[in-house]
């Protein structure tokens, strides 16, 4: 193979063949975003143990991808009445002070990267945990002769919000939460995302 497709990225100091990031984003995005996320924490262990960027700048999120992309998705998704905007200020108001001390911690208690391999493997381990007891339970309650009902109407209706709750229908079903268990949710997961250098989608996803 020549050796013009193997390059050297300046900044990290990464050497691997041209094609192997891409296609590792490819198959990697290919799946999770049919979870609705990006992917960025399965990213991030494939930065670290396989291309061996160790040093705490090392991020699976994407910037660019994030600019670019989020207010496309923000604009497709109040056009389409599916924007909870309660929600999304709660996310918001929780995450931000959390990634900000998130970062913190990632950088003055987790510098050496064995200590961040072992809390990332934490964040995996609990992600696939959760997952996979949704799944289960999911199975044992699902009835066999009970087929699960499809909707083309997927708008956001009857929301009804104030400082301590907020309710919602969504699909035919209502929805409620609590907006200061949300909020200190988001904190908690803005932590663990600062940290970990995503966004925090892949935790509070299963939630």
């Amino acid at each position: 193979m020549p050796d013009i497709l193997y390059i050297t990225f300046p900044v990290s100091g990464v050497e691997t063949w041209v094609f192997i990031p891409p296609l590792v984003a490819f198959a990697v995005s290919f799946f999770t975003s049919m979870g609705g996320v990006s992917g960025a924490f399965i990213l991030l262990p494939f930065q670290m143990s396989i291309l061996h960027y160790t040093s705490p700048s090392v991020s699976g999120t994407n910037q660019l991808f994030n600019i670019i992309a989020t207010p496309g998705g923000i604009w497709r998704y109040s056009k389409e009445q599916r924007m909870l905007w309660p929600l999304t200020w709660a996310v918001i108001t929780g995450t931000l002070p959390g990634v900000v001390i998130g970062a913190w911690v990632r950088l003055e208690f987790l510098p050496d990267a064995k200590d961040f391999k072992f809390f990332a493997a934490l964040v995996l381990l609990y992600i696939g945990g959760k997952l996979l007891v949704e799944i289960m339970q999911q199975k044992a309650s699902r009835s066999a002769d009970k087929k699960p009902q499809q909707t083309t109407d997927l708008s956001v209706t009857r929301i009804h919000s104030s400082c301590r709750r907020v309710s919602f229908s969504f699909n035919k079903e209502s929805y409620s939460f609590s907006l200061p268990a949300i909020i200190l949710l988001c904190f908690i997961v803005g932590i663990i995302g600062g940290v970990y250098g995503i966004g925090g989608g892949a935790i509070i996803a299963p939630f």
